[in-house]
This record gives C-alpha cells, structure tokens and sequence, in this order.
C-alpha cells in the first residue's frame, strides 16, 4: 500500500512565482464598470432612473480610466497600446494554434477588445447624457448611435468573457482571479520537470 503523499509534494512541481500587476484602483474600476454595465442593460423603459445614475456613473469610470491611463501604474497605462495592437493579428493567427505567448499586461487581442469597449461605451454613454438635454433630445442620430453602441457593446463583452476563459485554458492560469487579487504568474514549473520558456512582455 502506499501512503499518502505529503501535501508539500503534491505541489512539488506546480509550484508558480506570482508578481502583481494589476493595482486596486484599476481592479475595482473594471469590477465596478461590469456591474453598472449590467445594470444599464436591463433597465432601459423600466427603470429610467436607475438607467440614468448608471450611465451617469459609467461615464465618471470612463473618465478616470482615461486620466488613469496616463498617471497609473505600468500595467494600467496606454504606453503600449499601439505596439500590442499592431502585434493582434498575429497573437489571433497564433491563438488558433493553441499559441498565446506570455504577457504580464494585457495581451494584444485583449488590448484591442479593451480599445472596442471603451470607445462604444464612450460614445454610449455620452449620447445617453445628450438625450436627456433640451438640446438634444429626440434627435434621430444620437438616439441611434445611443441605440447600435448599446447593442454592440453586448456581443463583445461575451466575446470579452469567452477569450478570458480561452486563454485562461491555455495559460493553465485563472485571468479572471488574477483581476481580482492583481497578481498573475510570473513563472510556472510543469509536472513534467520541464520549465516553461515562454516569452514574458511587459
């Protein structure tokens, strides 16, 4: 018979060094936006009220992420935006092959869902603001960009969702905690003995 196996040994070879990446004030921001997203969602011509303190607060996120971008800390800033999203092609090509790379950061796929989300919740939320204006309300273009934006925004967010989950299969790591506690793994022993050589972008 064999005994049990000391729990240390278990994880002999599973063992992973993590870093943090993601700071607090970027976690909850993307936290709290998911929720309030939800919340504009479901409420339009029920609850207008609440739809309106929603989008309202959408638009307060939108522009801290904005000046965040540019004063937070390494992982949060949009330095690198343009280089990961000349990089995406080729990470989505790669992805087919079960290859995703190793990146700290956001990687360049997720860096470009990142700029669609923001850039339709933007002008969602900003033409949701104008149609409550005298000035603006009940003309046809805002009530329609409000309209598309809102509608568009949905099938990226499970486009979103599904990636996470894509690459957290992939990676063996859970992305969606990691948005949660801020740390991510920075190396990984395999069960094999044999240490992962995959590239770390930061």
């Amino acid at each position: 018979m064999h005994g049990k196996a000391p729990r240390a040994s278990l994880k002999r070879q599973d063992v992973a060094d993590t870093v943090q990446v993601w700071d607090l004030p970027l976690r909850l921001w993307h936290w709290m936006l998911a929720v309030l997203v939800l919340i504009a969602w479901v409420t339009p011509n029920v609850h207008d009220g609440l739809h309106r303190i929603a989008g309202y607060a959408i638009l307060g996120l939108l522009a801290f992420r904005l000046i965040w971008g540019i004063i937070g800390t390494r992982h949060s800033r949009f330095r690198s935006l343009r280089a990961r999203l000349r990089a995406t092609p080729a990470y989505l090509w790669n992805l087919r092959r079960g290859r995703t790379g190793r990146y700290l950061g956001l990687n360049p796929a997720g860096t470009a869902m990142q700029l669609a989300l923001l850039l339709l919740l933007i002008v969602s939320a900003v033409t949701g603001a104008m149609q409550v204006t005298v000035r603006f309300f009940g003309i046809w273009w805002v009530e329609d960009s409000h309209e598309v934006t809102s509608y568009l925004l949905i099938p990226l967010v499970v486009l979103h969702v599904a990636g996470v989950v894509l690459v957290s299969r992939l990676q063996h790591e859970n992305l969606a905690c990691a948005m949660l506690t801020g740390r991510k793994l920075l190396r990984r022993t395999m069960q094999r003995g044999q240490q992962s050589s995959a590239r770390v972008d930061s």
